[in-house]
């Protein structure tokens, strides 16, 4: 009996238990959790489709709904996420212009992949040394090269100082680092010419722009010995040109301004040959020389001082016989009259005049008189032809020994003795001339007109006016002069043939003898004068040859 009532009392716990665990999972609402998901990898959360266990939900009265089973967590398979750029190339292209634009290079080293330490120094370096005042910039269009490379070409315009717009184009490229698109950076980024390392320099040539030019627009020679005459000869200027290295490309020069110089009549090539034939005389010298047809003066070399070779009074010596020459031509002589070429002559009651070669040549035509520079022939025939005062009249009525408007300066006074006319004759005593004087005189018997020496294409108003010469007296002027070149005085200096002169060799008291020598070449008439050079035919007329021969 005992052992019924237990076995009633386990039968009973039991059945308790059994429909109490009932109860519990029969209970509407009653909810069993599913295993707890696998963290997501950190930073992935919005975007990773990383498998996921979802609750399964059973409610009474209903047939339980299917409950997923999460695989066990050592064999859950996660798929690799990739990351995401930020932005597209585009994007940090754009940025990368726009920073670079604005010289923040800070910025754009960030942008680039493993920049170089002195990044930064290397552009500010390339703007101030080719003077770059600003920067702009152009995105072209963008290439993609697969799906980690990229390009996109640009065009940039710098202002460089002093030269202006310099236009260049380039490519930046471009590639995808740890998810962020950043620029492969290399030199040529910055200008193609860098590429290779090649460089870029601004070469700087200072040159002349003058505010006086040459007949021909260009400018004075260097060291031309003008610059008493024309201002602004040395006036200086700076060309500059964007240079590529090692190739020698140019890539942008200034533009040569507009001439604004003046021009004059001044020839480039007759001015370089005057002023270089002056090179080593030691004695101050001047060249002149004017064209023979207009008067215009075509180059003047002035060591001088001043402007004393248009304005400056020297006596001509033996170069003044072209004027007395003539006189005596229209008294009645011709080139082959018969005249004496003593050693010496002695005006009747007067002073006593000699040759300097102290030769006794007899009777000669008066072209070898001339030739040979017999002052002592001169001094007598113009005592005996010209004591009416006709030897004064010719200089100043026919070859502008007078006082007179104009560039140059001669003069010849009435002579108070026979002596006074005898010194005259032979260009000493009252005869006094500027070289460009002289250069005159050589240019009327070229010309067959004496006109005054301009510096303009036409003459001024108040200019005198030209004076024709009897056609017989010049036509006798010239074969006398190319004598002296031939036969005469200046037969040894070199002169080139077709030159006509007249050697001068002029006294100074209390100094040394002038060296002249006048003459005319072609369309060229000139005057070389030298203060105390010395004799004409040795000095002056050597001048005269280097001169003639350079042009």
């Amino acid at each position: 009996m005992r052992d019924r009532r237990l076995l009633v009392l386990i039968f009973s716990a039991t059945a308790i238990l059994v429909f109490g665990v009932y109860g519990v999972v029969a209970a509407p609402g009653a909810v069993v959790a599913s295993p707890s998901p696998r963290p997501t990898p950190a930073g992935d959360a919005d975007d990773a489709e990383t498998p996921k266990v979802r609750a399964t939900v059973t409610r009474a009265g209903n047939a339980p709904s299917p409950v997923p089973v999460s695989p066990p967590p050592n064999l859950v398979t996660l798929t690799p996420v990739t990351p995401i750029p930020q932005g597209g190339p585009e994007t940090t292209a754009a940025n990368y212009l726009n920073a670079w634009q604005g010289g923040d290079f800070a910025s754009m080293a960030g942008m680039v992949v493993d920049p170089p330490a002195d990044f930064g120094t290397r552009h500010r370096g390339f703007d101030a040394d080719l003077r770059v005042s600003s920067l702009s910039l152009t995105p072209g269009e963008l290439r993609r090269h697969g799906e980690e490379a990229a390009e996109m070409s640009f065009r940039g315009v710098r202002k460089v100082d002093g030269l202006g717009d310099w236009p260049f184009d380039s490519v930046l490229r471009l590639e995808l680092r740890f998810g962020v698109w950043k620029v492969r950076w290399s030199p040529e980024t910055m200008h193609r010419s860098l590429k290779d390392g090649g460089s870029l320099r601004l070469k700087e040539t200072e040159v002349r722009r003058p505010a006086t030019l040459t007949r021909e627009g260009e400018p004075f020679p260097r060291d031309s010995r003008a610059g008493h005459y024309f201002s602004g000869l040395s006036d200086m200027a700076v060309d500059l040109e964007l240079e590529e290295r090692p190739s020698g490309r140019v890539l942008l020069a200034s533009a040569p301004p507009p001439s604004s110089g003046t021009r004059t009549t001044i020839s480039q090539p007759v001015q370089a040959a005057a002023a270089r034939a002056l090179d080593g005389v030691a004695q101050s010298a001047a060249i002149v020389a004017v064209d023979v047809q207009t008067a215009q003066v075509r180059a003047v070399a002035d060591t001088l001082g001043g402007k004393e070779a248009f304005g400056g009074l020297y006596p001509p010596g033996s170069t003044f016989k072209v004027v007395t020459a003539a006189a005596l031509l229209r008294a009645g002589l011709t080139p082959d009259s018969q005249v004496a070429c003593p050693a010496s002559y002695t005006i009747p009651n007067g002073r006593s005049f000699s040759d300097s070669d102290g030769v006794d040549h007899g009777s000669v035509a008066l072209t070898t008189a001339f030739a040979l520079s017999c002052n002592t022939t001169f001094a007598q025939q113009t005592y005996e032809r010209l004591r009416d005062d006709r030897l004064r009249a010719e200089a100043a009525d026919r070859f502008g020994f007078r006082e007179k408007p104009g560039l140059s300066s001669c003069r010849i006074q009435p002579y108070g003795s026979p002596d006074q006319l005898g010194s005259d004759a032979i260009g000493q005593n009252s005869v006094q001339a500027s070289p460009l004087c002289m250069a005159e005189v050589a240019a009327a018997v070229a010309s067959g007109v004496w006109k005054p020496a301009i510096l303009t294409e036409q003459p001024p108003a108040d200019s005198p006016a030209p004076v024709p010469l009897d056609e017989g007296v010049a036509a006798s002027l010239r074969t006398m002069m190319g004598a002296v070149v031939t036969q005469g005085t200046a037969s040894q200096a070199g002169l080139p043939p077709g030159t006509a002169g007249k050697t001068g060799t002029a006294e100074v008291e209390g100094g040394g003898d002038h060296a002249w020598f006048i003459g005319y070449r072609d369309s060229l008439a000139f005057a070389v004068f030298v203060r105390h050079g010395g004799a004409g035919g040795k000095v002056a007329a050597p001048i005269a040859a280097r001169f003639l021969n350079a042009l």
